[in-house]
């Protein structure tokens, strides 16, 4: 029997310390039960975790100093609780010591610590219930930085941030702190965005990668250490399709699955076996197959096709989840998680997505950022409590239909591909509301019934958004994808 297909593509994935291409989106439509990003339904901060309910309604547990749990108070909270007076939220993103929000209507809100204008409301004081970030509209992307910057990626592909700018990790050109969005310099056709402690990461639709801010271990992998406050291309990476970065390092997940790293890597957390500073890209050593992959504060996190996830670096209070505090220099299997469809980096804790909507978590518990109801620490994976129902996958990967899609988000036209040929489908493409818009197939394949091992998605006539994709072969769908149009 033919299964459904969901499959990890596009947006971004949101962390703390991090972003790149996700597995799965809270979005939900008519006719489109489960999700497609699942780094979008959990994010980690530095002692908070926030989580994106399937009614696209924000939950969060942990340290709450700031009023970075946005429920209206300064208390911490051991199990996840309700964020006060948002619905419609699409995306999240954790910061250090505050919180982002994306709602489907394009807007952001923000809540938590304000002290360099992170939040973006014009104001540095901090927010225990989430305000609107200033002057944005038709945002399509959220992204933190380690404490303080905040960046938004428009429809239209430009950038937009504010925060905290000392060493330039704005990419405004300048070192001026920022307290409402401002845009980062002669950058366009951006499709993903990441943070670091005090730099930025942005890729390109033509999987070239750029970077601006402060460049003291070799961060923005330039091969130098000089600070940049206007974003420079990393020369020597192509063909990337997911960026990520940790307090001072970055993480590139290329299309043939490979993981590559620059930075500081005292702990180890650039995974090449050694704890060298590396000022131009590494490989991550023994790994392949990779889908996803996520930077916490020193320790990095890898999620296979598989289902699998694989950790390396700094691992104090397990964060790593082997079962141990050693530091790992190479990375190691998280110890009992399998079917793991989503992964994402606190300060010094872990959190892993199933493909059954559970979330298990790993590391420092002392605010109760873990969400099971204690504060302790736990160097293996433990269940989220009290936690309501996330988006979940349908499926993995099957080994029938294993399906790539790129490039995705796509300008002019993208492909889907599958290991095996499919004869005779037809293709239904709707839009975020639920319309059915009709295909525009390339290669000369002008209808929507096909053969074969890849289809064609030309742009045409659609408009920048994020559209869904069904291929129904045997009256049985046997894709489902999710293609974002710039």
């Amino acid at each position: 029997m033919k299964k459904t297909i969901l499959i990890a593509v596009a947006l971004i994935n949101l962390n703390f310390f991090s972003a790149f291409f996700c597995s799965k989106n809270s979005f939900r439509i008519k006719g489109w039960e489960g999700a497609s990003c699942s780094a979008q339904t959990i994010s980690g901060g530095l002692f908070h975790s926030i989580f994106l309910c399937n009614n696209n309604i924000p939950k969060s547990c942990g340290w709450n100093f700031s009023g970075q749990l946005g429920d209206g108070t300064n208390t911490d909270q051991s199990t996840p609780v309700q964020v006060s007076s948002l619905a419609g939220i699409i995306a999240i993103a954790a910061g250090g010591n505050h919180s982002l929000y994306l709602k489907n209507d394009g807007t952001v809100w923000a809540c938590g610590q304000n002290d360099n204008g992170q939040l973006g409301d014009g104001t540095i004081l901090d927010k225990s219930i989430p305000v609107q970030v200033s002057s944005l509209s038709g945002i399509t992307a959220i992204a933190v930085g380690a404490f303080h910057q905040s960046l938004f990626l428009k429809n239209d592909g430009t950038v937009w941030t504010c925060g905290y700018n000392g060493g330039g990790e704005l990419g405004d050109g300048t070192t001026i702190e920022r307290h409402t969005p401002v845009q980062v310099t002669s950058l366009s056709g951006i499709v993903a965005m990441a943070g670091g402690e005090f730099h930025s990461l942005f890729l390109k639709s033509d999987g070239s990668v750029w970077a601006c801010g402060l460049n003291q271990y070799g961060e923005l992998g330039n091969g130098t250490t000089n600070t940049d406050s206007t974003p420079v291309q990393i020369n020597s990476l192509s063909g990337i399709t997911a960026i990520a970065a940790g307090r001072w390092n970055s993480l590139f997940l290329k299309n043939d699955s490979t993981v590559w790293a620059c930075g500081y890597n005292g702990a180890g957390q650039l995974g090449d076996g050694t704890t060298v500073d590396k000022y131009t890209p590494v490989q991550v050593s023994s790994l392949n197959a990779i889908k996803s992959i996520a930077g916490g504060h020193d320790h990095s996190l890898f999620l296979q096709k598989n289902g699998t996830v694989w950790a390396c670096g700094w691992n104090g209070v397990g964060q790593l989840g082997d079962g141990t505090t050693t530091d790992r220099h190479t990375p190691v299997q998280v110890t009992s998680l399998s079917a793991i469809t989503a992964i994402a980096g606190g300060f010094a804790h872990s959190i892993f997505q199933k493909n059954d909507g559970t979330v298990w978590t790993c590391g420092d518990n002392g605010h109760g950022q873990l969400g099971n109801g204690t504060t302790n620490a736990d160097s293996t994976p433990v269940q989220v409590i009290d936690l309501c129902t996330l988006a979940t996958a349908l499926e993995t990967n099957s080994n029938e239909n294993d399906v790539s899609i790129f490039p995705n988000p796509c300008t002019f036209r993208t492909t889907i591909s599958t290991n095996k040929e499919i004869k005779n489908a037809t293709i239904k493409i709707v839009d975020i509301l639920g319309n059915e818009v009709t295909p525009l197939l390339g290669r000369g394949a002008r209808s929507e019934v096909f053969s074969g091992k890849e289809i064609i998605i030309e742009k045409g006539e659609l408009r920048a958004g994020v559209y869904f994709v069904q291929i129904i072969s045997e009256k049985k769908i046997i894709v489902k994808e999710k293609i974002v149009i710039q």
